[in-house]
This record gives C-alpha cells, structure tokens and sequence, in this order.
C-alpha cells in the first residue's frame, strides 16, 4: 500500500507517531529519497535520546548507504549539534528528533552541506514522493552503486570548542545557573559546552529520558518553567535556562523567577553581536518579535529585516542579506558565525557573558531591551479562518492612523500599539500577537481582536 504522508511530512521537517504514522520502514525509504535528492555522497546523522531514534536513525543510515552515500554518525546530539557537525564537515544532515513533543512522536530535521535547510520548498516535497512512490514495492535497486561506508564520530568536545571561541565566557565573575534540561538533549550537552567555565551549575532533569518522566521538554509553555522557576528562587541564583527537547531552543528566567521575553533576548544578542562586528550589520527578525528589536538594532548601528515566521524563512533572509543573527519570539536564535543555524546554547553563553560582564541583575539588564507590553501567543479555534480574518481586517481597514500588511496573515500597526493574527498551518487555528505601549492598551486592544474573532 502507498503511505499517505500527507500528515507526517511538514513545511520544515518529517514529524509523526511512531509505529502508527512512520516507522523504520518508511525511515529507511527517506534515507534513501534524501541522498537522490541531494545527489550527496556523503552524510552525517544523529539522534536524540527518545526510544525509536536510534533505530530510525540506523534505518535512515541503511537506506543511505544503500544509495552509495556514506554515512557518518555522531549518535546522541543536540539538533545545533548536528548542525555543527553539517557545518563543520561539509555534508547534508539528519536529526532524528521530534523536538518539544509527547514521546511517542519522533521526526526527521533536514538539511543540505553547511547546515542549509531543507523544506517543502527546497528539497521536501521532492524527497516526500520519492518516499510515496517507493512505499509499495521499495526504493528501486541502483545499478554499478557499491554500497556507502558507515563510521561513528564524537563531535560533542568540537561543537562546545567552537561555541565557546564565538562568546568569551570564561572571564565573567562567578553566576550560579540552574538549567532544566526537561529530561532532553540539554542534559547532554551542557555539561560539556560549560566545563571549567566560572559557573555554579545546579542541574534540573539532565538524565536523558525521552519519556518525559518529569514535564513536556516545551519550555514555549509557562507550565514547563514553574520547577525551574521555583528552583531559582530557592537557590538564589543569578539565572535560569531552560531548553527544549532537542536543545536548539533556550528560554531564560531572571533572578526573580520571571520568565524573560524572547525578544527581549533577541535585542540583547543583537546589541552583542552588532558590537562584535564594529557596530555594522543586519539582523533578521520575524514579525511578531517586539517593536524592541528593531529600535535596539538601529540603536547599535545595524540593519534591522522583518520576516515571516517560520526559520526558513529567517534562514533564507538570513544568507540573502548576509545577516550576522536572526530571533525569533519562539526562542530560536541564529547565527552568521553558526552557518546561519539556530543555536538556543549559543545565546545562552551570550546571555551569561553579558549578565557576567556587569555588576547587576539579569533582571536590570534586560530592562533596556524589554520596554512593550506583550501579550503572548494566544490561539482560538475557529472553523473559517479564512472568513475570521477578513473581518478582522474590514473592522480595522478603515481606521484612521491604523496600517495593515499581509506578509504572513494580517499585522495592524497603530502608533501605540500593534497585532498580527495568522493562520496555523497544520490546524484550525488562529495566532493572536499583541504589543502595546502600555498594559491598558495591549487589554483593550488584545480584548476587541479576540470578540472578532471568537465572535
């Protein structure tokens, strides 16, 4: 029987339940489909610590080198790790991991040389019929192919090294940090990534367990960050980090246990990384970042670019314009210096360079980049997305002082407060993000969207 994929692959990777959705049958199919698309004869592949990845990963391996690639896997891995590893030796890529969801999910992220993403648009879509074409009798056997090599190689000690060579943390004074690795990939790479750094490290759930004994490995939900929140306090300490479920993401609570706005980690990398480069430079921010960003981007000499949301877009604006770093509102971070990848570890090591560098608290540091009132995602199901939009845009088109864009859904800007509302692309829902001067405002503003479009 043919397999439907139509679930199982997405706009940026190949994410579903495992056995009922993919299994390393299907694996081993996308292993070969990927080496044809990128005619690479050489990969590298790693995995997370959830259960089935090592043997999708090995099925993966298998159906590559069926195809004449040879494969190179690091093993347990962060996803910035594996894409240190496509960077630093030049080839396409595979991570197997489902990120931030439940355990019996797992995934594929791709991508080509150099970290360069792959996705419905460069490489996916062709890679998802192969697979569906293939599914009934197998990949077809290729004449004169001698099979590919496979070789195991540790990259965790190299990938810290080039972390650590990009920001100087080994001079700050002393911060105690409490990191929750949320049972994920964090558990694996902090440890090395910090070692013989001038760091008080209080672990939280660094035993790697795909079966999230503890809470979601998805810090984007306030749920998730009230053990750590709570540990802060109790420690005294100058920080909290807390990373998803394959460590690319990185979400910070300041020393009063309140959770730090990604964007407002965004500006503070910015400013960083903008004086690292002589104060010239273009950063990328996606549209529902804080009117922050922009500001503290032009404050320090750069360019600031908006995008859409989604990181290969960011990744694309990213190599278009030679950006030195791009944010994310979602805690994705990305870097010129990284092969414009995202890397939650090496925003993290900014934040404690910057926090370790001075005399104050995280929480008087970000103040100068945390200056709106944000709402926060919040989504409503509604059945018409399409029909709750447009009137949204028609109670609001023709206000006075008010300008509507449509670069990704519908983003209204005023002089003192701005929305965006955009459609989700894998269920019937709807993304409110509200920004405003004051919290009066962002209320009342945050309140009037929400009757249109719950109406």
């Amino acid at each position: 029987m043919v397999a439907d994929l139509s679930q199982l692959v997405k706009a940026y990777d190949v994410r579903g339940v495992v056995p009922d959705q993919w299994d390393e049958t299907l694996a081993e199919l996308f292993g070969a489909a990927f080496v044809q698309v990128t005619g690479a004869d050489a990969i590298v592949i790693g995995h997370d610590m959830r259960p089935s990845s090592p043997p999708l990963a090995g099925a993966f391996a298998r159906g590559a080198t069926a195809r004449g690639a040879d494969v190179t896997l690091i093993g347990l891995c962060s996803t910035d790790q594996l894409y240190y590893a496509s960077g630093a030796l030049d080839l396409p890529g595979a991570m197997f991991t489902a990120s931030h969801n439940p355990a019996r999910y797992n995934g594929i992220k791709l991508c080509r040389a150099g970290a360069a993403p792959v996705g419905q648009d460069t490489g996916l879509t062709e890679i998802r019929t192969l697979v569906e074409q293939w599914s009934e009798h197998g990949a077809p056997a290729v004449g004169g192919v001698t099979p590919g090599t496979v070789t195991e190689r540790d990259t965790l000690a190299d990938y810290a090294a080039h972390l650590r060579k990009l920001v100087d943390v080994s001079t700050v004074r002393p911060l105690k940090v409490v990191v929750d690795a949320g049972n994920g990939m964090g558990g694996h790479t902090v440890p090395t990534v910090f070692e013989g750094l001038p760091l008080d490290l209080v672990p939280m759930y660094f035993e790697l367990d795909g079966t999230f004994p503890n809470h979601e490995a998805n810090p984007l939900d306030p749920k998730n960050l009230v053990d750590l929140q709570a540990r802060v306090l109790a420690e005294g300490a100058d920080l909290g980090l807390a990373f998803d479920g394959d460590a690319d993401r990185c979400f910070v609570v300041d020393e009063r246990g309140e959770g730090v706005s990604p964007s407002a980690i965004t500006a503070l990398v910015a400013a960083r990384e903008l004086a690292r480069n002589g104060g010239t430079g273009t950063v990328i921010h996606n549209l529902i970042t804080s009117w922050s960003v922009p500001e503290v981007v032009r404050e320090n000499g750069g360019t600031p670019v908006r995008t859409r949301v989604g990181h290969s877009f960011i990744k694309a604006e990213m190599a278009r314009h030679g950006a030195i770093f791009g944010g994310e509102h979602s805690a994705h971070y990305y870097f010129r210096d990284f092969w414009n990848a995202d890397t939650g570890m090496l925003a993290a090591l900014h934040v404690l360079a910057a926090l370790g560098s001075q005399d104050g608290p995280l929480s008087g540091l970000v103040d100068r980049y945390d200056r709106y009132a944000g709402s926060g995602e919040i989504n409503s199901t509604v059945d018409d997305q399409t029909g709750r939009l447009a009137a949204v845009r028609a109670a609001y088109g023709s206000r006075d002082g008010v300008t509507l864009d449509e670069l990704d859904g519908l983003t209204v800007t005023s002089a003192d407060w701005w929305f965006n509302l955009r459609p989700s692309n894998t269920e019937p829902l709807l993304r409110l993000n509200v920004e405003a001067r004051d919290e009066v405002t962002l209320k009342t503003v945050r309140d009037e969207v929400l009757a249109l479009v719950r109406a």
